[in-house]
């Protein structure tokens, strides 16, 4: 039985846009990146416009594939937005393998820098430029020969995301196959002045060692047989013993005593007892070099890692990134930061962390469905005062 046929896109659609404006001059910079093999100059569509479709794509919930954004891009009132004519499918198809998405990454970085932290307090002042650092698989087409993963007839790509966690938002991201080492990867994209808090996948001392002469610290937790050398126990409070503290030690070293593998820094162990879900426990072994941290703030730190497990659940379920709209490494990692591009602005428009009912209401509004005034009741700010 043939699918029925979707509609067509229409103006009435897309008749909000509003916040094309909003982005104008962020996206300028890009207009010539990529015009250099252009010998004849007849491109018909730049890097600044091809982003602003991409844009349009997760602000509409009308559009699904490329070919509806490239009918999208043939309304009149899209065309005066972009300055540009219709693109055919074959320059929007082209576009992906053609633009560099190295200054979409720039762009990330500086948009979370505008970004202020939506948690306050004691205990975000101690833990500030907190970042959680992990990977999400993208699956990807047989066809995709670059995202390599289990064998050849699995395919697959990575997004290496770092989230500022105190802020609510993506900071940095990398997007490779999705059997690229996460380790090497992280090294290559540290940044200084930072505490990041990893995974047990991460307990790499050569990783740990990067992060230390960067000048950032970090929050890692390791398996519970890993070697250590103890230089003293520290008492516990009983504000860490609520915490499920059960252990606070100072070390000489991190693993065995004449191992090359070994980090010889002072360094803290906190372990942690946890309740699982199944009702049983578990002890979390967390190593850090913050010995000014409070044993219970670095039971928090590591807690804090899951807000990168739920932004991932909002990158793929709401919007929508594990439909790929290209096939190329570029393409999709083009795809994965105008995906972060868009929820940095809502982060930056809303003063809040995004979920699923705000960006419902953010589509009603820039589709012109909702008035600013309902916008603004739903986001709780008090109604902007009119002109007389």
């Amino acid at each position: 039985m043939a699918h029925p046929r979707r509609p067509d896109v229409r103006a009435a659609d897309l008749r909000g846009l509003k916040y094309f404006p909003l982005v104008d001059s962020l996206l300028e910079r890009l207009h010539t990146i990529g015009t250099a093999r252009d010998k004849a100059h007849n491109r018909e569509l730049f890097f600044d416009q091809y982003v602003s479709l991409l844009l349009l794509y997760f602000f509409s919930p009308v559009l699904t594939s490329l070919r509806g954004l490239q009918q999208a891009a043939g309304l009149q009132k899209v065309q005066e937005l972009l300055g540009a004519g219709r693109p055919s499918f074959g320059a929007l198809s082209e576009a992906a393998a053609v633009f560099d998405p190295a200054p979409l990454r720039d762009l990330v970085q500086e948009l979370a820098q505008r970004a202020v932290p939506l948690e306050t307090g004691a205990a975000a002042k101690a833990l500030r430029e907190l970042t959680a650092v992990d990977g999400t698989i993208l699956p990807a087409l047989p066809k995709m020969l670059w995202a390599l993963w289990k064998d050849p007839g699995h395919r697959a790509g990575k997004l290496h995301l770092h989230f500022d966690v105190l802020k609510g938002v993506p900071c940095d991201a990398t997007l490779t196959a999705a059997n690229g080492p996460e380790a090497d990867e992280l090294i290559a994209s540290l940044a200084p002045g930072r505490l990041y808090v990893l995974d047990r996948g991460y307990a790499c001392f050569r990783l740990l060692e990067a992060i230390l002469d960067l000048g950032s610290s970090f929050v890692v937790r390791v398996k519970d047989s890993t070697s250590y050398g103890l230089a003293r126990e520290r008492p516990l409070t009983d504000t860490a013993r609520a915490a499920g503290v059960v252990r606070d030690l100072e070390l000489c070293r991190l693993g065995i005593l004449y191992g090359q593998e070994t980090l010889r820094r002072p360094l803290r162990l906190v372990v942690v007892r946890r309740t699982k879900p199944d009702g049983g426990g578990e002890e979390l072994w967390l190593v850090t070099d913050r010995l000014d941290l409070d044993a219970e703030l670095v039971a928090l730190a590591y807690r804090y890692r899951w807000t990168v497990e739920l932004f991932f659940r909002w990158f793929k379920c709401i919007l929508d990134c594990r439909h790929l709209l290209a096939q190329s490494a570029n393409g999709v990692a083009i795809q994965c930061y105008v995906a972060l591009i868009a929820s940095l602005l809502v982060t930056l428009w809303t003063g809040r962390k995004p979920n699923k009912r705000t960006w419902e209401m953010l589509q009603f509004y820039l589709m012109g469905w909702a008035s600013l005034e309902e916008l603004e009741r739903h986001l709780g700010k008090p109604p902007a005062a009119k002109k007389a």
